[in-house]
């Protein structure tokens, strides 16, 4: 029995894992999904986030409280990537493998930011212009919250999805951090911690979010030890291709925890 840790990517939550963890129950795994800070269900809200730190804090805690010969399979989806990284810098021995699905992984060269911040810059005026990004923090440090507006859900990100997990969607984001070097800081995980960890990134080839292009470009920044890909999703691969993605994580396990 392996036991997985999923983690959602920005304005999402735990919600999203809902066709995933009862596949991977069913194949006698144990599946534990975070809501992180001001996510899904956590009661905090966005102006509490002061640090990628308190963002990542729910699934620090989870890590915590893992036996010393517990390992997890600790799979990131989308802006999830930056949390992913952290923990793995702060328990790799609790991990096993990183999975990185469609999503920001970081170097240890940059600061956590680094990949969100070259995706800002490369997206067209039309896509930041479906985000709706707000500013708090104070005039000292300030910071970057975002929602993602239904015309990006429908056009770069569910446009595979089932119309049901589209409404789902619209009903359960909320405003998240933006994941920038004022809120990351500017030094990069450390080689020891998070750069001795195994990793594997799952391209999602229909994403229009982050392209196929950006997902190589990424993979290409910090070469991985494998990579899959699911050829007809779109960037919710849980949502469009459930099945494929369960059979990718059961195959990560099987080679690597």
């Amino acid at each position: 029995m392996k036991q997985y840790v999923l983690v959602h990517g920005s304005c999402h939550g735990a919600w999203c894992w809902y066709k995933v963890k009862p596949v991977l129950e069913a194949s006698g795994h144990r599946v534990t999904v975070v809501d992180l800070t001001a996510s899904g269900v956590n009661m905090s809200r966005v102006e509490e986030i002061q640090s990628l730190e308190d963002y990542t804090k729910p699934l620090l805690n989870v890590l915590e409280s893992f036996g010393s010969d517990d390992k997890a399979i600790l799979v990131a989806h989308s802006l999830g990537g930056p949390s992913v990284g952290l923990a793995a810098d702060m328990f790799p021995s609790k991990i096993s493998v990183a999975v990185f699905v469609t999503s920001f992984m970081p170097d240890t060269k940059n600061p956590s930011s680094y990949t969100f911040e070259k995706y800002l810059e490369s997206v067209t005026e039309e896509v930041r212009s479906n985000i709706e990004f707000g500013t708090y923090g104070t005039h000292k440090h300030p910071l970057t919250s975002l929602l993602l507006g239904t015309k990006f859900l429908a056009n770069y990100l569910y446009q595979l999805s089932p119309v049901q997990d589209f409404e789902l969607a619209k009903m359960l984001v909320r405003v998240g951090p933006a994941v920038t070097s004022n809120l990351t800081g500017t030094k990069s995980l450390t080689e020891e911690g998070y750069g001795s960890v195994t990793r594997v990134y799952v391209i999602c080839g229909e994403d229009k979010g982050i392209t196929k292009e950006f997902q190589r470009w990424t993979i290409e920044n910090y070469p991985v030890k494998e990579v899959m890909e699911i050829r007809d999703a779109d960037h919710m691969p849980m949502f469009s291709k459930p099945h494929e993605l369960c059979e990718c994580l059961l195959k990560i396990a099987d080679k690597y925890a």
